[in-house]
């Protein structure tokens, strides 16, 4: 995919450098309200929940964001609020209901979008695990890409995209949620190396203005208006495309870091006010 990038390019000759001048991988501090208390069962719910709707970044500049927070931590901050629901109660919750809890206007778009895939998720842990969450992640037996392999086949955590003959799947929220899962200690994850960056709109932004990403002039343009990028478009896969490859690239450059760890560094970066009063390309979709 990245070979036959017409719109975005990867600077190989600048990821050496790039590789070698990044931090160590090592958790750091950040506002996090996640949920940090409670059963197995309970903290199992509440990631799985997180990231089942960890989406709609193409509506964020939309939404009423809690003071000092971004569209993310203003979604998590309402869901840690609120949580657990039950596998039951996602069953059965509304685009309303789900508004009037994390803050939002109960008829915006993104608030249905969200209820759909909660509901979706309630459905499959319900017939699939005994309504248990828990369950959920223990089944896949300490494997990261056992528990993706289980996600990716429900609708709420599907991600696929076409570019000519090639199926890329780029399964960013299954791959994140067993990123979460571990991280917190819920999931065993031997194999959390098998993983890729997780294809968003903020780690390409940052390797765009970092030089490792070079964007078409008509792409960049479009962006720095603030224009929407459809989802998927040639653009916008290899927008994700070709960030994922690059992450590789860099881990290929640091022995013994992971793509998820590389992730969660420039994911931190991206938070910073210079990459912050730049535009990043938007799709709304419910990809990422």
């Amino acid at each position: 995919m990245a070979e036959r990038a017409e719109h975005v390019h990867i600077e190989r000759d600048a990821i050496p450098a790039y590789a070698a001048s990044l931090p160590a991988e090592t958790p750091t501090a950040e506002p996090d309200p996640h949920l940090t208390t409670g059963t197995r069962e309970e903290r199992a719910a509440f990631w799985l929940t997180l990231d089942a709707i960890n989406f709609g970044s193409g509506w964020f500049p939309t939404l009423r964001k809690r003071e000092g927070r971004s569209g993310y931590y203003t979604i998590a901050a309402g869901v840690r609020d609120h949580a657990p629901w039950g596998a039951s109660e996602l069953e059965a919750l509304t685009g309303a209901e789900l508004g009037a809890v994390l803050g939002q206007d109960p008829g915006h778009e993104l608030m249905a979008l969200f209820a759909a895939s909660l509901n979706d998720l309630g459905r499959h842990v319900t017939s699939e695990f005994d309504g248990r969450f828990a369950v959920v992640v223990d089944a896949a037996d300490g494997s990261a890409s056992t528990l993706v392999q289980t996600l990716s086949r429900w609708a709420c955590f599907s991600d696929t995209s076409t570019y000519e003959a090639l199926e890329l799947p780029f399964l960013k929220r299954a791959q994140i949620a067993a990123a979460d899962l571990h991280r917190v200690g819920l999931l065993g994850a031997h194999d959390l190396g098998r993983l890729t960056m997780f294809a968003d709109n903020l780690v390409p932004h940052v390797l765009r203005l970092d030089g490792v990403l070079r964007f078409g002039p008509e792409l960049a343009q479009r962006i720095d208006r603030e224009e929407l990028i459809e989802h998927g478009s040639r653009e916008e896969v290899e927008i994700r495309a070709c960030a994922v490859h690059a992450i590789e690239l860099i881990v290929a450059e640091r022995p013994g870091s992971r793509a998820s760890g590389i992730d969660q560094l420039l994911w931190n970066r991206g938070q910073g006010q210079a990459y912050k009063s730049r535009p990043r390309h938007r799709a709304r979709c419910t990809a990422y």
